[in-house]
């Protein structure tokens, strides 16, 4: 059993130094602002409109109580059980034996511990409470890409291994699937108006934020 774990962390550690090998200046600056929390508050805001045109009151409160509980589960679970019991290094990390075959991004490293990636989790949390919520396909593939861009950008930065990521998608998922029979217990009217208003709205947002981040990253310069 410790050969096969042995032989897992080997081909995750391979995988993320071959992702990782696949940099550019253009795609430094790119990823460097997609991974930002901050750059996504405009898609955030966009998404609680979307709640509040397609929901009643009672629902759009629910289902906000129910993401911050999905966010929460995500959180804690990740920087604050999980990562300490595991003790995993961040591959950029300066105590990691691999750390001077990463490429990194304007200095950055991250924290100590990387297992599992909480960007990971939140990401897909959101993304699959949405996916719950509505079950319409452009917004489920909008969510998807958008979860998986922010993943991809954490294994590019250096900062997460896949394995990370696929155990942050499986936390995000369980903590969505909690969190969504949550919201069934609390709101027992769950019909949703249909067709979906404003749906333009945070497909808009995302295309005009990441159109800003491609622009930003013809310019930057580490």
């Amino acid at each position: 059993m410790e050969d096969i774990l042995q032989q897992i962390v080997l081909v995750d550690t391979q995988l993320m130094l071959d992702i990782n090998s696949l940099h550019s200046a253009f795609f430094d600056g790119f990823m460097w602002g997609y991974t930002k929390v901050s750059v996504w508050l405009p898609f955030y805001v966009a998404l609680v409109l979307f709640l509040y045109r397609n929901m009643s009151r009672k629902q759009m409160l629910w289902a906000l109580v129910c993401v911050a509980l999905t966010i929460l589960i995500c959180d804690q679970a990740a920087s604050h059980l999980i990562r300490p019991i595991v003790q995993r290094l961040r591959p950029a990390n300066l105590a990691n034996p691999i750390n001077e075959w990463v490429h990194i991004v304007n200095g950055y490293r991250g924290g100590r511990y990387s297992f599992p990636s909480a960007h990971a989790s939140n990401t897909f949390g959101l993304a699959i409470f949405l996916i719950y919520l509505f079950r319409i396909r452009l917004l489920n593939t909008l969510m998807l890409l958008w979860a998986l861009l922010n993943c991809y950008s954490r294994i590019y930065l250096g900062v997460h291994y896949p394995g990370d990521i696929l155990a942050g998608f499986f936390l995000g998922f369980l903590a969505a699937s909690f969190a969504y029979w949550v919201y069934t217990r609390l709101c027992k009217d769950q019909s949703l108006s249909i067709p979906l208003h404003y749906l333009w709205l945070p497909l808009g947002v995302w295309l005009l934020t990441t159109v800003a981040l491609l622009g930003y990253a013809l310019f930057v310069d580490f």
